[in-house]
């Protein structure tokens, strides 16, 4: 299959960031793309004006793009943070109330994931706690992904760039998935299986794809080591994309590289042709 058949789409959090926000979707669209997925923009409140809320709408619709996936309030992202859910306090407050917003700006655009980090260990707090804590946030997350008709995602970061992340490999991250639909009955919670942080992890790929492709949501990348573009790294990533075709997956693949020592635009030289000659995935 390679490449060319693939469908991807653009994380203007990591890519285009030498552009303001409201100027990265056009950028993404000039650049031969139709869909981008974002972090929670907004790093310092969980519930911005309307008015910030709609000027990024309107960049997104004017651009021609659709939005794909968006982040719930994960703190300080890029930062020292790495979800906000788990974290006993002011910040498991902060993402309780951005939960109805986030899933209502998504639901304004069509967007159907929604990606919860789960949090880092905090000193003095028991895991036990922050695991409950994290539960019940991710129940209440379901349920809004739910009423838009959203999928939930919860995704396995690397332990040597995030080492107080309690969700370290595949089997971790899909525990929490499990979970989660036990506890809601819903189904909608998914794991996102971003092959660079696992492949950091030093995890079987192949055996990863094989094992959980049928509860994953979504599929980010970027090459390892150095989370550049593929060909920077190492790692077969179009074998690797092949095989989660053949496995059943078909949904869109998140470009969550850095582009390096160059502008954004100029880092889609892998790529066979333009992203926009492709069939796009079932909406």
């Amino acid at each position: 299959m390679g490449f060319a058949e693939q469908r991807f789409n653009v994380n203007l959090s990591i890519l285009f960031t030498e552009l303001p926000l409201l100027e990265r979707p056009a950028a993404a669209a000039a650049a031969g793309f139709t869909a981008v997925e974002l972090w929670w923009p907004w790093i310092d409140t969980p519930t911005p004006e309307r008015s910030e809320l709609d000027a990024l709408k309107k960049a997104i619709e004017d651009a021609g793009v659709r939005l794909t996936g968006l982040n719930l309030y994960a703190g300080r992202l890029p930062g020292p943070d790495r979800g906000a859910l788990s974290v006993p306090g002011e910040e498991s407050e902060r993402f309780r109330a951005n939960i109805d917003v986030a899933a209502g700006f998504a639901h304004s655009l069509g967007c159907r994931a929604l990606n919860a980090l789960y949090g880092n260990r905090v000193d003095g707090v028991a895991p036990a706690e922050q695991d409950a804590l994290a539960l019940e946030n991710l129940v209440l997350a379901a349920h809004a992904a739910d009423r838009i008709g959203a999928v939930l995602l919860i995704e396995a970061l690397n332990a040597p760039e995030s080492p107080h992340y309690p969700l370290v490999s595949a089997p971790a991250a899909v525990g929490i998935v499990d979970k989660v639909n036990e506890a809601t009955g819903l189904g909608n919670a998914k794991f996102l299986m971003d092959l660079y942080h696992l492949a950091m992890n030093g995890e079987d790929l192949p055996a990863v794809i094989e094992a959980y492709t049928a509860k994953t949501g979504h599929v980010q990348i970027a090459d390892s080591p150095g989370r550049g573009a593929p060909g920077t790294g190492t790692l077969p990533l179009e074998d690797l994309l092949d095989q989660l075709d053949k496995a059943g997956y078909d949904g869109w693949v998140g470009l969550e590289y850095k582009p390096g020592d160059r502008p954004s635009a100029e880092s889609f030289d892998w790529l066979p042709r333009r992203p926009s000659d492709r069939k796009a995935p079932p909406s």
